[in-house]
């Protein structure tokens, strides 16, 4: 995949995957690399404790800067570099639980620092009822302090990638009407994800290149027999960027393909290219 130079700067490819056991699934990355040549790769529920994350095996792959943040069995999130990143410590302990849902770096890039932050949001359970479902009101309740977090520091050069569990728009689902009342794209958590990208004033990158009347997926159920003939997915993969980088945006890639791959993951890789 050639890449296009803009404004002066040589482009950065930043990838984000919801990679659902990174120890698993580490074979795929090789793969993934081949196809999109990210300088940076975000990964979500790597389930796995720092202490045992594979980093001989993503050294191999070209990533020379790695940061972790991971626990046993579930959760868990890592930044992969080929550029030089440097932990943001203040950031906050989201709800308080310490669960490892969120790394933030300051990334070295051709125009300056970019703030980058990693997001894994939880799922929120079946039950969209915050009184009859405790992990519903976790999911409503993190993504309130993210908004707030958001509202309170504009972003400026600065990028936010991640599983955001949320479809947020009517063609992010393969059925608006028949998921209104379905996790993920409940009307509730709809303006929730809505209010926290407003008041970052974040720019939504993936449809910055697919326009809203058309469908876009990054993740499709294992329920499904055939997924690929379904295509009942959903967009729960995001990547937003701040105002001040939207002028940068050169292209995007969804790798749908990945999907079909050996142990895959239910997610696929999303990436997209910027010169910053």
């Amino acid at each position: 995949m050639p890449r296009k130079a803009a404004a002066g700067r040589a482009p950065l490819r930043i990838a984000t995957w919801n990679i659902n056991s990174v120890r698993l699934r580490l074979p795929l990355l090789k793969d993934l690399v081949a196809a999109l040549e990210p300088d940076v790769l975000c990964l979500q529920e790597t389930k796995c404790p720092d202490e045992l994350f594979p980093h001989e095996g993503v050294a191999a792959l070209g990533f020379g800067h790695r940061l972790v943040r991971g626990m046993k069995g579930y959760n868990g999130v890592a930044i992969l570099s080929k550029r030089p990143i440097l932990l943001r410590e203040d950031d906050p302990d989201w709800c308080g639980k310490g669960d490892c849902r969120h790394l933030g770096v300051s990334l070295d890039a051709p125009g300056g620092p970019i703030e980058l932050h990693n997001f894994y949001i939880p799922a929120g359970g079946d039950i969209p009822d915050r009184e009859k479902n405790p992990k519903f009101g976790h999911k409503l309740d993190f993504v309130a302090e993210g908004t707030a977090w958001s509202a309170a520091r504009p972003a400026r050069r600065a990028i936010m990638v991640g599983d955001l569990n949320i479809a947020p728009l009517e063609h992010d689902v393969w059925s608006h009407k028949q998921l209104l009342d379905v996790v993920s794209h409940t009307p509730i958590e709809v303006e929730a994800l809505t209010a926290w990208q407003r008041g970052g004033e974040w720019h939504d990158a993936l449809r910055h290149f697919v326009p809203a009347d058309q469908k876009l997926y990054t993740w499709w159920s294992y329920r499904a027999r055939d997924w690929r003939a379904a295509d009942r997915g959903r967009r729960l993969d995001h990547v937003w960027v701040s105002q001040d980088l939207v002028g940068g945006l050169t292209r995007h890639a969804v790798l749908k393909d990945a999907r079909g791959w050996t142990q895959a993951s239910d997610h696929v890789p999303v990436m997209v290219e910027i010169a910053a």
